[in-house]
């Protein structure tokens, strides 16, 4: 069942999306070669819980921390630790927040240190293909138009979009309806309507687009160990133009990754 935000519920939902922003701008403060993903993990639940909410991810379903952190060819869903970042390495951090009884939730791939070229063109072209997909995310157009957006930019440069992981509603519950696939045909699926909030967030694969789960039952990675990348906003769909409740602003603002 779709569930269609009130404006007062939208401003709570953009305050949590804001909050999430800020988090990862604080995260990105540590991102460097030498620094572990538990490190980042620490920084974002004590920036949250220092904002006057809880992490959003802690104990959702049963998942251990604040943040996903997922590395090269981990897609989603990757679990901090002692692992150390290292120069050329790329990391994708999700991150959500639970707040006045709604969720935020947002993505960022971010590079460390210096990165191989083919691999920033994969960042940049997933950066790309989120907000072509944001651009169709309009009053009377449909989800397919979304993900056809998005699947048709990253295909396009040569890359491959993963089936398996979407994005999604976002509300009370941190996934509501309806599902937000990167790929499809236009003019198909569910016709989006305004109040409809929802997570779009492209993961597109240097290689195949099939994916494998790691034995911790969490971490998704790239079937031939090819590099991932990951971006995600949270939007709400307006007559003329979509309005992004999340933003990249201010991590971009804390240093240039170049993309």
């Amino acid at each position: 069942m779709l569930v269609y935000k009130t404006e007062e519920e939208i401003d709570i939902l953009r305050r949590n999306n804001l909050l999430v922003s800020k988090t990862l701008a604080e995260v990105a403060k540590l991102i460097k070669p030498g620094v572990t993903t538990l490190e980042l993990d620490k920084r974002a639940e004590e920036f949250i819980r220092d904002n006057g909410a809880v992490p959003g991810f802690l104990g959702y379903g049963g998942y251990p921390n604040t943040l996903c952190t997922s590395i090269n060819d981990e897609v989603v869903h990757g679990i901090p630790s002692n692992r150390v970042l290292k120069n050329g390495d790329i990391v994708s951090v999700d991150c959500g927040t639970f707040m006045e009884g709604f969720y935020g939730d947002t993505a960022y791939t971010f590079p460390v240190g210096e990165v191989k070229d083919d691999v920033m063109n994969l960042i940049k072209t997933t950066k790309e293909s989120l907000f072509k997909g944001i651009d169709n995310a309009i009053d009377g157009l449909r989800i397919g138009d979304v993900g056809y957006a998005v699947q048709f930019h990253a295909e396009k440069a040569g890359f491959s979009v993963v089936r398996e992981m979407v994005g999604h509603g976002l509300g009370r519950d941190m996934h509501e309806s309806p599902e937000v696939p990167n790929y499809g045909k236009r003019g198909r699926g569910i016709k989006l309507a305004t109040g409809l909030v929802i997570c779009i967030e492209p993961m597109i694969n240097m290689g195949s687009k099939y994916i494998k789960q790691d034995n911790d039952g969490w971490t998704i990675r790239t079937i031939d160990g090819k590099p991932s990348a990951h971006f995600e906003l949270a939007i709400v769909v307006r007559k003329e133009k979509a309005e992004i409740l999340s933003t990249f602003k201010y991590i971009e603002e804390v240093k240039n990754f170049g993309i």
